[in-house]
């Protein structure tokens, strides 16, 4: 019997040593079907190639709907400014395009409203401003505003919405601090509005904003709540001022057109006097002339008739006859007594006398000679 040795020597154990497992050829071996790449031949990888370079070729393309314009970025910075349509860039990732809306309105709200209770400093120092003539007022104003430059608009400024907030609330402070608060609540809140638009618009385009302000309304401009009670009193003590100042000139309105008149009518009644007494006195003037020459070319028979004429002037509202008998006058005269024209010219002052007798008649005196 053949003894076996137990124990082989090292070089027994080398070559009886098992394989190790090749892990990664397995795993090619078994998942390369999958993985594995499709041989193609020239015309089929042109024709490949010629899609994915049309592929990245219709990058180039962009269309920019009627409210947007196109920002169009090479490498990230602004090169171009699109208006709505078809358009055309260089590929991705070389140029971009952003497409902000430029027709779209936006509305900021400016002032927090009336303050819930006295205490309450947030809401009631919000929208607080100082006017011209040192008081406190709170007002609300909202901002309506747009994109005019898109590309100012998306890199001149950081945070465009609260650059519009900030700089809308400086120029409201500003055209308030110049206003009178009377003024500020009842007959400047469109002037206000309009100075606060135009002011916040060349802010903005000093600042290269990019953005338009369409229209800013006042919407409210009142005290504070803390003082709103006094604030009325004094406001119904100025309406009282304002009616009888009102009161005092309509009554001077009243008097004064009608002293006017007067005058105007005692000033025309004097120059119609002086006219007539100057014209009077022109006449007398020019009708002394004629007898001038007269009395020059015959002294005595002009003086006679001058005599006569003012003694028959004078005779005329004399109650008295007189008759002169000595012969140079008229020679046969009748003299008359017009008893009862006497009579009736003494009977409105005396008293009435009671009747009498007939009165015999007056003998006739003087006789022509």
């Amino acid at each position: 019997m053949d003894k076996t040795d137990v124990n082989p020597g090292p070089e027994a154990i080398e070559n009886n040593a098992p394989t190790p497992l090749d892990v990664w050829g397995v795993a090619q071996a078994s998942l390369g079907g999958i993985f594995r790449a499709p041989r193609l031949e020239g015309r089929a990888f042109a024709a490949l190639f010629g899609l994915v370079f049309l592929a990245w070729l219709s990058t180039s393309l962009y269309r920019v709907q009627p409210d947007e314009k196109g920002v169009v970025l090479r490498f990230g910075k602004w090169v171009e400014t699109t208006d709505p349509g078809l358009h055309m860039h260089l590929p991705y990732p070389i140029d971009r395009v952003l497409l902000p809306k430029v027709t779209q309105v936006n509305q900021i709200q400016l002032g927090l409203g009336p303050s819930s209770s006295p205490g309450d400093s947030v809401s009631s120092r919000g929208g607080q401003m100082l006017t011209g003539d040192e008081n406190i007022v709170e007002a609300d104003c909202t901002v309506f505003w747009k994109v005019r430059d898109p590309g100012q608009f998306l890199f001149k400024v950081d945070n465009p919405e609260l650059a519009v907030r900030i700089t809308a609330e400086g120029a409201l402070r500003d055209v308030i601090s110049r206003t009178p608060i009377q003024a500020a609540m009842s007959d400047r809140r469109q002037q206000i509005a309009d100075e606060t638009h135009a002011l916040l618009q060349k802010l903005l385009d000093d600042e290269h904003a990019g953005v338009e302000i369409t229209q800013v309304q006042l919407q409210r401009v009142e005290p504070p709540l803390a003082v709103i009670d006094a604030f009325n009193d004094v406001q119904r003590a100025r309406a009282d001022q304002e009616r009888a100042r009102n009161e005092a000139e309509a009554y001077a309105n009243d008097i004064l057109p009608r002293a006017r008149g007067d005058g105007e009518h005692i000033r025309q009644e004097a120059e119609a006097y002086k006219v007539q007494v100057v014209n009077l006195a022109q006449g007398e003037a020019n009708a002394f002339l004629p007898l001038l020459k007269s009395y020059e070319a015959a002294k005595d028979v002009t003086a006679r008739r001058l005599y006569l004429e003012s003694v028959d002037e004078v005779l005329k509202k004399a109650s008295k006859v007189i008759v002169d008998t000595s012969g140079k006058g008229v020679s046969s005269v009748m003299p008359y007594m017009p008893v009862t024209e006497l009579k009736a010219l003494a009977a409105p002052n005396a008293p009435p006398q009671p009747a009498a007798g007939p009165t015999p008649a007056a003998p006739a005196q003087g006789a022509s000679k």
